[in-house]
């Protein structure tokens, strides 16, 4: 028996503000359509310009292995053989580089069918060769090896390449298949280093490749050599850096931005009288407490006693939580961090698919009183000795996320419990998590290579992905957590495609880490994304979301930018 795909590609059914808000004059730059009455001139260039959360100076790096990589890089400048919708309900992948693949019986080998006729943007034709190089690359560089999976490659013919993996890797599919993209043979082979290598002048078979860079903004445009008939049709793409993340929506007003995804306070009233702009919402990931769980690791603070970690679950109001920072666009999430309507299959206990909606401060209490923690005089509890007060870390600008950190210091004090909360720059914020340098953080969990479990399960609980305090848990564990049931279930669902086996595992998963709460979740945040269709119309919609339109969504922004085509006047 052989599992075995085999498709064709298909068709696709804030107010004003002052240009300084804008970090480099050449973030205003805006060719094209003009956004008032009258046309463009004949000879004018298509351009849009998108804002996918940048702040600050920008830092040059188009490295498709590199964890630091602009986030254009994957999917508008590099390709994947496939590609996953995140958005949609799971089904087939769509074929980008590669057009068929198949299983051998025991989950060991993969024969990969690559596309003919693509050239790469330097008009170069691309080959099995190049994927089997990139496979070995990744293989022989364990550093660039960021999803755990090693597997060699040989290309057979032209349009043919087998991987080969040392174990059962069904699970690996999305990762393989999607999560990977695809290098020149003839540029990379004569890199030095490609840990360290920046990549400045990158040639890709993506629709766009890099027509100008500075520190304020980088400058795309239209890939001549592209594999896609008629596409892109967008000749120009500029991503800007703001001043900070609150500086977007008077951009977006102004007409400075056409694509970006930010949450944005009294969204309905801000585009009421703005014909020209529109948002879909997406939500797809979760707004979770990530605490630094394990005291055996190094994580120190009264959140490594499983009992803290309950209280706080069950004292927040996330009711109260959606009006004051979700805007009332966020829904319910679930103890076992998956997508309570999207993934309702993969939930054991149908009482575990829905985290409460309304504080429990009476059973928070007697959870705390349980396990030692006793009121003080000042209705602080302390145990042993230690006060049971924990600092929460959230970046600056995040306005939503600092509002949630002040309602929840007035929740959690309910129950006896100190919220300090921090504001720090993404740089050290992100630092801190992956060292272990913290004690709560505010951080969202979803978008994995699949929909299947499996992905947030490995990703964020596996103790294989997880280091001592310290070292960079770069691979997803920062909540440093280690069940050896959990690893076990983990082990098993990995080495079988089987969904019967899966679902067996998952529910064990479930039960433990519904108790453990090394991730305390709050709800399925909004992913609002706004659009101004004056010079580009063909957005995702809540009719047809064929992709995930975060403007900060790797992969996806490929998808969307060649799917978009200038407005007409």
């Amino acid at each position: 028996m052989s599992f075995k795909f085999s498709g064709t590609r298909p068709a696709r059914k804030r107010l004003g503000l002052a240009a300084a808000a804008l970090v480099g004059s050449t973030a205003l730059v805006l060719t094209g359509c003009a956004s008032g009455g009258g046309g463009a001139a004949e000879d004018a260039v298509s351009s849009i310009t998108v804002f996918n959360g940048a702040t600050g100076t920008i830092t040059e790096n188009f490295n498709p292995f590199s964890t630091n990589a602009l986030q254009p890089t994957l999917g508008v400048v590099f390709e994947s053989l496939f590609w996953y919708n995140a958005a949609a309900e799971e089904k087939e992948p769509t074929p980008i580089l590669g057009t068929a693949y198949e299983w051998n019986e025991d989950g060991t080998e993969l024969t990969i069918t690559t596309r003919e006729g693509v050239k790469w943007s330097d008009g170069e034709d691309f080959t099995a060769e190049d994927v089997a190089f990139t496979f070995n690359l990744v293989s022989e560089t364990p550093e660039l090896n960021t999803t755990g999976l090693s597997a060699t490659a040989e290309a057979t013919d032209t349009n043919t390449v087998v991987l080969k993996f040392k174990e059962n890797s069904f699970m690996q599919e999305p990762n393989v298949l999607g999560n990977r993209g695809i290098v020149p043979e003839h540029i990379w082979k004569d890199v030095a280093d490609p840990i360290t290598e920046i990549n400045s002048n990158p040639v890709g078979t993506g629709p766009y490749k890099v027509k100008d860079f500075t520190a304020q903004s980088y400058l795309m445009e239209k890939n001549d050599q592209y594999w896609e008939e008629g596409k892109p049709e967008i000749e120009e793409v500029r991503y800007i850096s703001l001043e900070s993340a609150d500086a977007a929506t008077g951009a977006l007003l102004d007409g400075q931005i056409d694509w970006m995804s930010s949450f944005l306070p009294g969204l309905e009233t801000i585009l009421k009288d703005n014909e020209n702009l529109s948002y879909v919402n997406t939500p797809a990931m979760m707004t979770s407490i990530v605490t630094c769980s394990n005291e055996a690791l190094g994580c120190e603070g009264p959140q490594t006693d499983k009992a803290v970690r309950q209280a706080v679950y069950l004292a927040m109001n996330r009711e109260q939580l959606n009006q004051l920072a979700g805007g009332g666009f966020a829904q319910p999430a679930s103890p076992v961090m998956v997508l309570p309507e999207r993934d309702e299959k993969w939930i054991s206990n149908p009482e575990l698919k829905e985290v409460p909606q309304s504080a429990s401060v009476s059973e928070a209490e007697k959870v705390l009183e349980a396990a030692g923690w006793t009121k003080g005089s000042d209705g602080i509890r302390e145990k042993d000795g230690e006060r049971l007060s924990l600092t929460i870390q959230t970046v600056s600008g995040w306005s939503d996320y600092i509002s949630i950190n002040d309602a929840l210091t007035q929740q959690l004090a309910e129950a006896g419990i100190e919220l300090k909360p921090t504001q720090v720059t993404y740089n050290e914020w992100s630092s801190n998590q992956t060292l272990g340098q913290f004690q709560l953080s505010l951080d969202s969990i979803g978008v994995q290579p699949s929909n299947n479990p499996y992905f947030t399960y490995d990703n964020w609980y596996n103790v294989q992905n997880t280091v001592p305090v310290g070292e960079s848990a770069i691979a997803g564990n920062a909540s440093r957590y280690d069940n050896p049931v959990v690893n076990e279930a983990i082990a098993v669902a990995r080495a079988t495609n089987d969904e019967a086996i899966q679902k067996e595992q998952y529910a064990l998963i479930q039960e433990q880490i519904a108790v453990d709460l090394p991730y305390i979740p709050i709800y399925v945040n909004s992913m609002l994304t706004e659009f101004n269709t004056d010079r580009a119309t063909g957005w995702p919609s809540e009719d047809d979301t064929y992709a995930l339109p975060a403007s900060w969504k790797a992969w996806d922004n490929g998808i969307v930018l060649k799917n978009i085509t200038p407005a007409q006047k």
